[in-house]
């Protein structure tokens, strides 16, 4: 059974930066889709970045390209979410999920088999 951990969160001021992770175990994440999904105070959860098994598709919610970056290392079994240039907007919950295959429909929340608990990130000056 897939298990995922979440950390790397904080508090930064605007235009800061914060490397997020998530930690598999219990199997390989060379075999899963894992999506970044953030959630704000009184919202859903919107997805933020997918990165495919073999980690040579990448998508990205159009708020964040050019400032996030996802990236996987299947040696350290890792989902990264590098975050550059943060705004208040982008403050939340931040969740990696995980599924066995990619689906054009990357982003939502119902496709989803495996959770972590989350990492609070929090953009104020």
């Amino acid at each position: 059974q897939l298990q995922l951990v979440e950390s790397g969160g904080g508090r930064v001021q605007p235009g800061g930066s914060l490397r997020l992770s998530c930690k598999a175990s219990g199997s390989t994440l060379s075999s899963f889709v894992v999506t970044w999904f953030r959630q704000a105070p009184g919202r859903g959860r919107q997805g933020v970045a997918v990165i495919n098994a073999s980690g040579g598709l990448k998508q990205y919610l159009e708020s964040v390209k050019g400032r996030f970056t996802v990236s996987k290392d299947n040696a350290e079994n890792t989902v990264y979410l590098q975050m550059n240039d943060l705004k208040t907007e982008d403050a939340g919950i931040y969740y990696c999920a995980a599924q066995t295959y990619y689906t054009s429909a990357w982003a939502m929340v119902s496709h989803y088999s495996y959770w972590g608990r989350g990492t609070q990130v929090t953009v104020s000056s």
